[in-house]
């Protein structure tokens, strides 16, 4: 069997993350600088290993104070731990188009696993001859696992932060050319 790779596709992936705020609303946040690469026996994705990373520096939440604040020793503390990693080893399959992705992810030092729902959207080829596979990708981790444990409580008693974290992906990545022997 050939190893295939697959290239993330940024201008047409979004990288989200969400938490509840006052335990009344949530806030959404996302990465403006990531990449990744899958690597697969052949094409396919049940065969997947997967390498990500994203940039803390490109953290957005729509508020220029609170972006600053996350970047700071209260949370990501960018300034040691510039990125977040992710490295997946299997993927199970669980339905037709659906996966369970094991994997390490790695924020402020610390390496814990964690399982992420995979959702195939299909694979298709683009007006220049590229083929593109498109997933959606969801989880939950505990962010005070990964060290991210600061907190307040409101005057009225309310927890500021709630300690879970959703991640949301979707991507789209690009088959790379295979380099032929000379």
């Amino acid at each position: 069997m050939a190893t295939t790779t697959w290239e993330l596709d940024p201008t047409h992936s979004e990288i989200q993350f969400k938490i509840k705020h006052l335990m009344i609303s949530t806030v959404t946040g996302q990465f403006g600088s990531f990449k990744a690469t899958v690597k697969t026996e052949d094409d396919d994705f049940a065969t997947a290993r997967t390498e990500f990373e994203a940039g803390i520096h490109s953290i957005s939440t729509n508020n220029e104070q609170r972006d600053q604040h996350l970047q700071n020793g209260d949370f990501f503390d960018v300034e040691k731990y510039p990125k977040i990693l992710f490295t997946g080893d299997r993927m199970e399959k669980t339905g037709t188009d659906t996966f369970k992705l094991h994997g390490i992810l790695t924020m402020r030092g610390k390496a814990l696993p964690v399982v992420l729902d995979v959702e195939w959207g299909g694979t298709g080829s683009d007006p220049w001859g590229n083929t593109r596979a498109g997933f959606a990708v969801s989880g939950k981790i505990n962010r005070s696992d990964f060290g991210l444990s600061f907190g307040l409580v409101s005057e009225t008693g309310n927890i500021m932060l709630g300690d879970e974290v959703k991640l949301l992906a979707n991507v789209q990545f690009v088959k790379q050319a295979e380099l032929q022997p000379a």
